[in-house]
């Protein structure tokens, strides 16, 4: 088992995660690694908690199912559960985002693409639509609580859970 992780520095806002329902999947975006032969796929691949494939041979379902070109294994991986809220912290703290059960391949880098939301800290504001993914920054303005909210200094981790 594997999980994202995330370090970042949120001013006047708490709460952030992805948006990501029934109605509105959130994709989380991967570059992915083959591990028998360590062959990294070349383009960014996505996984939704809402999608299941069928994985060859009737071994079950996972979220996302892969051939590596390289060595001809299939592999799979699974979110195993609705991603957990990023709260604000001083100083910020790695948190778990999502988990997810990898079967032959390994997720190595996340790309944050997609739409974020987040509430006000005092205000409790809701800011959704927010996009992480251009500079990995974002700053808006909390009209209730009357001060700048901002969400700077995104790391993000893929540790073993």
């Amino acid at each position: 088992m594997f999980a994202l992780t995330l370090t970042a520095e949120l001013a006047g806002v708490t709460n952030l995660r992805p948006t990501d329902s029934q109605d509105t999947p959130f994709w989380y975006t991967f570059k992915v690694q083959c591990t028998s032969c360590r062959e990294t796929h070349p383009k960014p691949i996505s996984v939704s908690r809402f999608e299941q494939n069928e994985m060859s041979g009737s071994r079950g379902e996972a979220n996302f199912v892969w051939k590596c070109k390289n060595c001809k294994r299939e592999s799979s991986a699974s979110i195993l559960a609705a991603p957990t809220a990023y709260e604000q912290g001083e100083p910020p703290k790695a948190q778990k985002i999502i988990t997810f059960d990898c079967r032959g391949l390994e997720f190595v880098e996340f790309i944050p693409d997609g739409e974020w939301q987040a509430e006000g800290l005092e205000s409790n504001t809701k800011f959704t639509g927010i996009n992480l993914s251009d500079d990995g920054e974002w700053f808006e303005y909390d009209e209730k609580a009357g001060d700048e909210v901002s969400i700077k200094e995104l790391k993000w981790d893929i540790v073993r859970a």
